[in-house]
């Protein structure tokens, strides 16, 4: 748990003719589909930023965007450290598991290797220099190197490690003040470095993925709230303490301290079932869908709140009767015999102890305990298979993750009677037509399943996609209103053609968020495919200003720029792109041959 202070948007081109969901007239321009905010808001729809088609040359004026610097200074004492006066052996044996060691400097966490990434061509290593941790990437252009792949050669240099190394790690890096996570993993489990999930077969580098508050929250502590322009973007570093500390699971200690350990703190396992259980769930509950509660995210989470408050999980109902399908471990422990049979009174330290982890060799012995703590019977602890100590074996099987490379997981699925299932745990297909229901007793209201039918319907579901439709609707009727919701309101609109409801959603989601790049991206498109050409490049403008990874804004300002004389501005917006997205194939093309979107404008 020591101390630092210092030291979800991936584009896909797609090729759209007749400008399906757009302008009948429009024929055969490149559009772009970009993903939104981690889990909350995830955008299918094909959003075209079509200066190519839609924009005229006449002149505009831009603003430049602000250039903050983040500061990275040296690390303090640990401040669990106080901790020790009174509880020394909890301490002691807490900083050796891997939640304590969850993140921390690169420099003290660097596992230096490297490998070839086949589909891409791309070596990647990651070594020391200097004092310095980096990441090396390098792909030579040869004869047999397909036409789109390029020779690529940088480094980015790591500050930050996460994940403690047990099942996997990755590293965080800095553009100006923007964080990133690196497009490889080191996995533990198998001893080896490769691309980051989801990115196995990818033929190029990955852009870069930002980094924010919601993931470091289960990596960190004292997680910095991100600045209003973007979601990676901090003053200062990301979190101050590295590891999961004290304050995670116990709130804010200074009471506690300040009264010689007799002031108040919290203490999970005195705590109403919901809220015990949320000290855990915060981290360890998945789900196919999470939405935030309106004006929430995870990060704001403190040790003693109740995680509905925050947040809803929601499950396919095929999911939730054992379908095909890799759960979290509360998930399937939902669905177990001893939790049917034992209820609230079971939860995660009945087996786990979150202060330590058994050794290689005391780990069958220890969950074998846990298990005859209930199952008292003779029978059971001498003469039910005493040729095998290991109940998880059968009880509890290990499995292959499909959606994870190189992992397996343990099935929290506790079977009374096995039965004979496949080695690999699936993740349900979010295409399929599915009925959700929200995990564990919580309550969701029209606005939650909306946006959770939302994202189903990203997949290809369109029955979803009316059902989110219907919903979102009636939550905002009855007075719902954020950025979510009229985001998601304002893509529906513009998927089924109604595109004077889209405008005003995506206006109402400007007006709770003036950032919300999604909205700002999509009421572009409305306004240059209705010929309010200077208003979609205002909007395309504070996008950039706001993020410069924005690849997509980037991209199309450019191009206006270039289009309309300033070819050197265009240069220079595109290299800068570069930093973030340095294989992008589109971005490569355009710099190397001025061609954008099937169209010609020459940057000499």
């Amino acid at each position: 748990m020591t101390p630092i202070v210092g030291a979800p948007q991936d584009d896909k081109y797609l090729r759209a003719c007749n400008g399906e969901f757009f302008e009948p007239q429009i024929t055969c321009c490149w559009l772009v589909q970009r993903f939104g905010r981690t889990v909350v808001v995830l955008s299918t729809v094909a959003l075209a930023l079509l200066v190519v088609c839609a924009f005229s040359d006449s002149p505009r004026s831009a603003s430049a965007g602000t250039k903050l610097q983040s500061r990275i200074s040296t690390p303090t004492p640990n401040p669990d450290a106080i901790c020790v006066g009174c509880h020394r052996e909890i301490y002691q044996a807490y900083e050796r598991t891997p939640m304590a060691r969850g993140s921390g400097a690169a420099v003290n966490g660097l596992l230096q290797g490297g490998f070839l990434h086949t589909d891409s061509g791309i070596r990647y290593s990651v070594f020391l220099r200097d004092g310095k941790a980096w990441m090396r990437y390098d792909r030579d252009a040869t004869q047999e190197t397909p036409n789109e792949q390029f020779a690529l050669h940088g480094e980015k240099q790591l500050i930050y490690f996460i994940g403690s190394g047990h099942r996997g790690r990755t590293y965080l890096y800095q553009e100006k003040n923007q964080w990133f996570e690196a497009p490889i993993n080191y996995y533990g489990k198998k001893k080896l470095w490769d691309m980051a999930p989801n990115y196995g077969t990818s033929k190029t580098m990955p852009a870069a993925l930002p980094v924010d508050s919601n993931c470091l929250h289960c990596h960190a502590t004292g997680i910095k709230t991100a600045l209003p322009e973007a979601r990676n973007k901090y003053d200062g570093p990301p979190f101050q303490q590295a590891g999961i500390g004290c304050a995670a699971c116990h709130g804010d200690p200074s009471k506690h301290l300040a009264e010689q350990g007799h002031g108040l703190i919290v203490n999970p396992a005195k705590l109403n079932s919901a809220r015990r259980d949320s000290t855990c769930l915060q981290c360890h509950l998945e789900g196919d869908v999470a939405i935030y509660r309106a004006g929430t995210s995870l990060a704001q989470f403190r040790a003693g709140d109740d995680l509905a408050n925050y947040a809803v999980y929601f499950v396919k109902a095929s999911a939730e009767s054992g379908g095909r399908r890799a759960s979290s471990q509360y998930e399937a422990l939902l669905r177990s015999a001893c939790k049917l049979a034992s209820g609230d009174k079971m939860t995660c330290t009945t087996c786990h102890d979150p202060h330590s982890s058994p050794s290689a060799e005391e780990r069958i012995s220890y969950f074998r305990g846990k298990c005859l703590t209930c199952h008292t019977g003779p029978q059971i602890a001498t003469e039910h298979h005493p040729e095998q100590k290991d109940c998880a074996v059968c009880h509890m099987p290990t499995r292959d993750t499909a959606d994870i490379s190189h992992e397996q997981a343990t099935d929290h699925n506790i079977q009374r009677r096995p039965a004979a299932t496949t080695s690999t745990m699936w993740l349900a297909d979010l295409g399929e037509s599915d009925q959700l229901l929200p995990v564990g007793k919580v309550s969701a209201g029209d606005r939650e399943f909306g946006l959770a039918y939302a994202q189903l319907s990203e997949h290809g579901n369109q029955r979803a996609g009316q059902r989110a439709l219907r919903l979102l609707q009636q939550a905002e009727k009855s007075g719902a209103s954020d950025d979510q919701l009229h985001t998601q309101l304002g893509l529906l609109e513009q998927r089924f053609g109604n595109k004077t409801d889209a405008r005003k959603e995506y206006a109402d989601a400007i007006m709770e968020d003036p950032y919300e790049a999604i909205a700002l991206g999509d009421l572009a498109i409305l306004d240059a495919t209705s010929g309010r050409a200077e208003d979609a490049v205002n909007l395309l403008q504070k996008v950039v200003d706001a993020d410069p990874s924005q690849m997509t804004a980037g991209l199309n300002l450019a191009y206006i720029e270039c289009r309309t004389g300033d070819k050197k501005k265009a240069f220079e917006i595109l290299t800068g792109l570069s930093r973030f997205n340095p294989d992008d194939p589109t971005l490569r093309k355009f710099l190397t041959s001025g061609t954008y979107a099937g169209e010609r404008c020459d940057l000499r």
